[in-house]
């Protein structure tokens, strides 16, 4: 992004905003622009106390070269200072009130630069180091991933700026197609386009484009604010990029505005950040989202602050995706100015994003809307890479046991997820060509939800997201050599390299004893029980991966037809990438496999774990998908209460709401609910700041469960008793059944985050009622202890490598 400096008209009604140095140089003092209204936190100094603050960021983290600062400073003594860049006197332009001057300091040099405020006869009475890096990054998130393919131009018709002579990245061209030069950041000049809403238009599908020549369309819907004016419902839509992934800026803009000039009058001064889930490996900018045009939310005066780095639809480097979140929020306060609360919306990743950034990053939201969220992401890799394990335990090894065909829920003993009939396995009409597996008709959440995830987390021979395919008209893919495509190469520089040149793997699956629970309920047999652990098996190391078979090349007739001449052809298990047990050696257990010790512990101090540290409002919501085998299960927002309560001691700031949708007609939004009722929570805060986040909740910012019209069922403290405790279940307790995984059923908590459990003896586990009323022989305990050598998960125990 471009400091907001010169702004130049270009074709297509577009605005460019260009790059400038600004803001620096002698003068006779700071030039002052009154502001009609006092700024955002504007707060008065103490007495004599004059002082600088960044308002855009963090002093250590300022990026592209300028900074939204204000001094602090009683009005008396505001025309007798001075600022100092670096040992230079500068007169940036500064809005002033009662209590300060607020404006953009710009000019920083790359690394540290040192401001002062000067009175003109006291001398120098404040300081700042300012750090200053470059707008594509990075800041603290490592070393930029290689290959990385831009889509500028496929989404937004603009070929990126030219940074490199290296051939092998992103060629750019003019306008007759002749290369000019090449892309490694992917990098475009900002620029605004004008949109509006047409009468009757409800979704961000419908807004148009506002016409080129300046007249006014005479079909503008109205829209209403929060402070109750009706207005025009025409919206600002600014584009850019900002650490190499593409931002938007989105608000409503009065008619006729000067786009060099932007009019906030319209703004709430209240921001949400939107992010984004999917799952996705990295390598791609990613393409903008016209869902960060929120209507309800615009259309009440609220701005929108999106970047496609906050979409783990692209990549799921955390660490990364926090660095991108700062540096654009960062960017629109420059822009814009400083909002009077940030709040977060989205679903999936963008709700694992709203715990782990306010963990990580403090301050960068104030308040949540986490829709169907989970505690993180690396959090569910153990259980769903145990998915195909039991999968192909049941389709094949223990294909002639009737009881994963007699009732597809008897698959949850063994996955924990929720199984349905009426979910059809999509594989199922293959069976003719499969003499050797024995598929059920239904589906279990593993197979409708979540096949395909083991192999794009941890084969880096499947290219999950056809980045090679991206890239391939305008890269030289070749020339950045064997790229190994994973979650793990993804976010090495958390993971780290080992000794084979492979990303370090956290996956670990030694001493679970998978379908554990479900033998203690007499669900399986403890023969079943011990024939299951002794043949599941495990993954490969990465570095002896192959490439993925049927359906991961395409499910179209010639892949089906390669299945029809080669059974064995069909693998959506993964399972020539698994540790398989080898029935001409019946009695020897398949290989369990062990996760990198030192990649688990630089997880658990990198912030890529939801570790349960977060204070702010929250609105946690799941509309239910179960009977769908949608992949967000709602028992997560219980594993992220009880880490939350783990590590905060309560969980009074977080309210979760499930809304019905079985037999709707339309699945009801409790959105636009949870804006009010988030604006109602901020607003007692600051007008009780004394008080504590609990303290100032609102009546309707409790735990509730609705409807499928979104009315009320029930609502209060009580309301999900029976899961974290053991209290008769609550009234949404009862309407809403939850599920596990198979961790869970391997006797872990519901909270998750153990990656490599700690190991107990076998004796120990035959003496402490791990079995229940299990008695083992001692023919059974020489299976089992041939099955566990090392010793079986003591889940009371810390995980091995957690941060405690």
């Amino acid at each position: 992004m471009s400091s907001w400096k010169q702004i130049s008209a270009c074709a297509a009604g577009a605005i460019v905003i260009a790059a400038c140095g600004g803001g620096s140089g002698g003068g006779g003092g700071i030039a002052f622009i009154p502001s009609a209204t006092a700024p955002a936190a504007d707060q008065p100094p103490a007495a004599s106390k004059i002082s600088l603050q960044v308002l855009s960021s963090q002093p250590e983290y300022v990026s592209g070269g300028d900074a939204r600062i204000a001094v602090n400073a009683p009005q008396a003594d505001q025309g007798q200072l001075e600022l100092w860049l670096n040992g230079e006197k500068i007169s940036p332009a500064l809005a002033a009130s009662a209590t300060r001057l607020e404006g953009l300091v710009a000019g920083l040099k790359l690394g540290a630069n040192t401001l002062e405020v000067r009175h003109k006869t006291r001398g120098k009475l404040d300081a700042l180091t300012l750090t200053n890096y470059p707008i594509t990054g990075p800041m603290f998130a490592g070393p930029k991933q290689e290959p990385f393919v831009c889509s500028v131009l496929t989404d937004l018709g603009k070929e990126p700026l030219v940074d490199t002579d290296d051939s092998k990245y992103y060629a750019v061209k003019d306008k007759n197609g002749n290369t000019i030069g090449y892309s490694r950041h992917c990098s475009i000049d900002s620029y605004v386009q004008y949109y509006y809403m047409p009468v009757g238009g409800t979704s961000h599908n419908q807004y148009l484009p506002m016409p080129t020549d300046g007249s006014r369309p005479g079909n503008i819907a109205k829209t209403r604010l929060t402070d109750g004016r009706e207005v025009d419902f025409i919206v600002r839509w600014e584009r850019g990029t900002i650490n190499r992934f593409i931002y938007q800026y989105v608000m409503l803009a009065p008619f006729g505005e000067d786009p060099a000039r932007p009019d906030t009058s319209l703004w709430n001064k209240k921001l949400v950040y939107h992010f984004q889930g999917g799952v996705g490996f990295g390598h791609y900018q990613g393409g903008p989202d016209k869902r960060a045009g929120l209507v309800d939310a615009i259309g009440k005066g609220y701005a929108i602050a999106y970047s496609t780095g906050n979409r783990t639809g692209e990549h799921y480097d955390m660490i990364l995706g926090g660095e991108t979140a700062l540096m654009t929020k960062e960017g629109f306060v420059k822009r814009y100015g400083v909002p009077s609360y940030t709040v977060g919306l989205g679903a999936s990743g963008g709700g694992i994003q709203q715990y782990l950034y306010p963990q990580n990053h403090p301050g960068l939201i104030d308040a949540a809307i986490a829709v169907q969220p989970y505690p993180d992401m690396v959090g569910q890799i153990p259980h769903v890479g145990d998915c195909e394990l039991l999968e192909y335990y049941m389709d094949v090894t223990d294909r002639a046991n009737a009881k994963w065909t007699a009732s597809i829920k008897n698959r949850t003993w063994l996955v924990g997820f929720n199984a349905e009939e009426t979910v059809a396995n999509p594989f199922y009409g293959l069976q003719p060509y499969l003499p050797n597996v024995r598929m059920a008709t239904g589906s279990t959440e593993c197979r409708k939800a979540w096949m395909g995830l083991t192999a794009g987390a941890m084969n880096p021979k499947f290219d999950a997201d056809s980045i090679m395919a991206k890239g391939a008209a305008r890269m030289n893919m070749a020339a950045f050599g064997p790229i190994p495509f994973s979650h793990y190469d993804d976010v090495r520089n958390v993971y780290g390299i080992g000794a084979d040149g492979y990303p370090r793997s956290t996956w670990d699956n030694v001493g679970v004893q998978y379908g554990l629970q479900s033998m203690k309920d007499g669900k399986i047999s403890t023969a079943e029980f011990l024939d299951l652990n002794l043949k599941v098996g495990g993954w490969k190391r990465m570095s002896e991966m192959v490439a993925e078979g049927f359906p991961y090349n395409g499910t179209g007739n010639a892949e089906v037809m390669k299945v029809a001449a080669d059974a064995s052809y069909f693998d959506p298990w993964g399972s020539r990438n698994m540790n398989r047990w080898n029935p001409l050696t019946p009695d020897v257990p398949a290989l369990r496999t062990h996760g990198d010790l030192d990649a688990i512990k630089a997880m658990q101090r990198s912030g890529l774990v939801f570790t349960g540290k977060t204070d702010i409002p929250t609105i946690d919501w799941h509309p239910y998908l179960e009977q769908q085998l949608n992949m967000h299960n709602v028992h997560q927002s219980f594993a992220i209460r009880k880490r939350i309560r783990n590590k905060m001691g309560n969980s009074d700031h977080q309210a979760i709401w499930f809304t019905e949708t079985r037999n709707a007609a339309v699945e009801f939004d409790q959105t636009p609910m949870a804006f009010e009722v988030i604006d109602e929570w901020m607003t007692k805060i600051r007008a009780n700041p004394q008080r504590s986040v609990a303290d100032n909740r609102p009546d309707r910012a409790v735990d509730s469960c609705f409807d499928n019209t979104g009315a009320l069922m029930a609502r209060g403290a009580d309301v999900w008793s029976g899961v974290l405790d053991t209290k008769p279940k609550g009234a949404c307790t009862q309407a809403f059944p939850m599920y596990g995984t198979s961790r869970i059923v391997a006797g872990g908590p519901i909270e998750g985050g153990i990656f490599k459990c700690a190991l107990k003896p076998l004796d120990n586990a035959l003496a402490d009622g791990t079995y229940g009323t299990w008695k083992p022989n001692a023919a059974e305990i020489q299976k089992l202890q041939a099955i566990f050598p090392e010793g079986v998960c003591d889940f009371a125990s810390p995980g091995q490598g957690s941060a405690g």
